[in-house]
């Protein structure tokens, strides 16, 4: 008989994510893996619970609905270890508290997300920690930011909002050749669409709420981490008590076995829209990585397997109460925050409040648009008659 295990290892992406995270012999041949609802594990006699000498000894610590999640991503990240955490930005915040302390120095790019700059500005300022925020497009001449005390890097590609790609592999290479940890928030390129681990990242950060869950139905944070740094990470999130509920688990493995082909078909339906808005009078530039005109297209294609159905688009000048008009005469878009669903949203955004290292002028106002798995044509069809109301506005 064929080895699984063994065979699995050499078969494509999509084959590993039906199969991953499960086994149906251990589950009296259930293709998925049950929901453990638990908090207390008992333990056969008092020598095993002092030397915790079983593998569940408490719920906060795992589960096999837990774990079961884990053993995928880790086998799709090719990671030594992931810990799941209530949320995307907890999924931030633990590794920062993991890694620095009172004296510290952090290097965090420019374009990061909105709350993690947050955090930055506040809760770490107020712990001592010094931030410095680099332009996204500095590559290898990060080394000349780093600092003695410096202990960490943080990354984002493309930037929250902004889109612009950073050449992670050269940052990587300059915080290693200092001996520092190179943190990315892989939320858009997600494990299916980039390797992080491959590129020189030692702690891949995911917004499991995205397109891991891909369903809107809840809320998760994945801290994945190589072996070099999986002790100090795991030792953080036990010091601080997050754990995720068995149910979210298991929409997440749900979410994941499709993660494939919803974010292709996302990423068919992106690109046409896209290449759509570019020939559009209102608009001024479409920021999306994966269009050959984008400026960090060649990295983006270097190092992506794909591009997440995430983009922005910069309209020409026109008034506030016009952009809004557009966005009220939505239809199939709805206006609200997170993406990597399966349906279509639009915000507005304003970057240039959020930057401090680098300059964000775009010449017009921004859109996100997160393009869903309705047909492309018909939200096409949508964006017509909402450019209408913004030129009757």
């Amino acid at each position: 008989m064929v080895d699984k295990e063994g065979l699995l290892q050499n078969a494509g992406i999509n084959t590993r994510l039906s199969h991953l995270g499960n086994d149906p012999a251990e589950y009296h041949g259930f293709v998925n893996p049950p929901v453990v609802h638990a908090s207390t594990v008992l333990f056969p006699n008092a020598r095993t619970m002092e030397t915790r000498g079983q593998k569940y000894t408490y719920a906060t610590r795992g589960t096999p609905t837990t774990d079961a999640l884990c053993e995928a991503i880790d086998a799709l990240e090719g990671s030594a270890g992931t810990i799941l955490v209530p949320s995307g930005l907890a999924a931030v915040t633990v590794p920062f508290l993991a890694f620095l302390s009172a004296g510290d120095h952090a290097l965090i790019v420019d374009s990061v997300y909105g709350p993690t700059r947050h955090f930055c500005d506040t809760m770490l300022k107020r712990l001592g920690v010094e931030v410095d925020y680099y332009d996204p497009l500095v590559g290898a001449g990060i080394e000349a930011l780093i600092k003695p005390n410096t202990k960490l890097v943080h990354t984002e590609a493309p930037g929250s909002n902004t889109f612009e790609m950073q050449d992670i592999p050269a940052i990587a290479a300059a915080a290693h050749a200092k001996n520092l940890p190179v943190l990315a928030d892989n939320t858009w390129g997600t494990p299916y669409f980039f390797r992080s681990f491959e590129h020189g990242v030692d702690v891949s950060i995911h917004a499991g709420t995205k397109y891991v869950v891909g369903h809107s139905d809840a809320l998760m944070g994945l801290v994945v981490t190589n072996e070099k740094y999986w002790l100090t990470v795991r030792r953080a999130v036990a010091d601080f008590g997050y754990c995720v509920s068995p149910d979210d688990c298991y929409l997440a493995l749900r979410g994941l076995r499709t993660i494939g082909v919803r974010m292709r078909q996302q990423q068919q339906n992106a690109l046409k829209i896209a290449r759509w808005l570019q020939a559009r009078p209102e608009v001024l530039r479409v920021l999306y990585p994966a269009l050959e005109t984008d400026p960090g297209h060649a990295i983006w294609k270097r190092d992506f397997d794909g591009a997440a159905s995430l983009f922005g688009v910069i309209l020409k000048p026109v008034a506030d109460d016009a952009v809004a008009s557009m966005i009220d005469a939505l239809t199939l878009f709805g206006i609200g925050s997170s993406w990597g669903g399966f349906e279509s949203l639009c915000i507005r955004a304003n970057p240039a409040k959020g930057r401090t290292a680098t300059k964000w002028s775009p010449g017009g106002p921004l859109i996100r648009l997160h393009i869903g798995l309705e047909d492309a044509d018909d939200l096409i069809a949508d964006l017509t008659q909402a450019f209408a109301a913004l030129r009757a506005t």
